[in-house]
């Protein structure tokens, strides 16, 4: 399932060819939990995610050639539609395009399962994300006040975002 031809510059400097994309497995979940902990200041649970791949959701991990994960996303599929719901990379190696690369991915995954579009939330606050989906082709269609939990008790909302796949 990897296209790691089709877009050789969106990830400079690493070797596609030689990484390990692969269905996420509930072996995987210790590491993707650390991973989730360490880029996300409101990580989801453990149970977030045992729930997701119980549902049948699909997920997929990215790892380098000696096994290290790099990043991950789990996608939820309602009629025609694809729901990102959680995308992560390393934050080590932010900036480096295995986020485009994953995102590339997630909407290669939900074409082949017959999806027509792919929708996300996104924090106001995560300016480099934002970018990225807008430079990848999403556009904003609405608002949810209050989505998100946010430091002091407060709430954040999101940035309702849609890309035509």
């Amino acid at each position: 399932m990897m296209e790691a031809g089709k877009d050789k510059d969106s990830a400079a400097g690493w070797d596609l060819l030689r990484l390990d994309y692969q269905p996420m497995q509930e072996a995987d979940l210790f590491e993707v939990l650390a991973l989730e902990q360490r880029v996300y200041p409101h990580p989801w649970t453990h149970g977030n995610f045992v729930d997701s791949l119980k549902s049948g959701y699909p997920a997929w991990v990215l790892r380098d050639v000696d096994g290290t994960l790099l990043g991950y996303f789990l996608l939820m599929l309602v009629v025609d539609e694809a729901h990102l719901l959680n995308v992560a990379v390393e934050g080590a190696i932010q900036g480096q395009g295995l986020g485009r690369f994953l995102l590339n991915q997630s909407c290669a995954c939900a074409r082949q399962l017959g999806m027509e579009s792919m929708l996300l939330e996104v924090r106001p606050s995560n300016v480099r994300a934002l970018d990225i989906y807008q430079r990848y082709g999403f556009e904003q269609i609405g608002r949810r006040k209050g989505y998100y939990p946010a430091s002091n008790s407060q709430r954040e909302d999101a940035i309702v975002m849609r890309y035509t796949l």
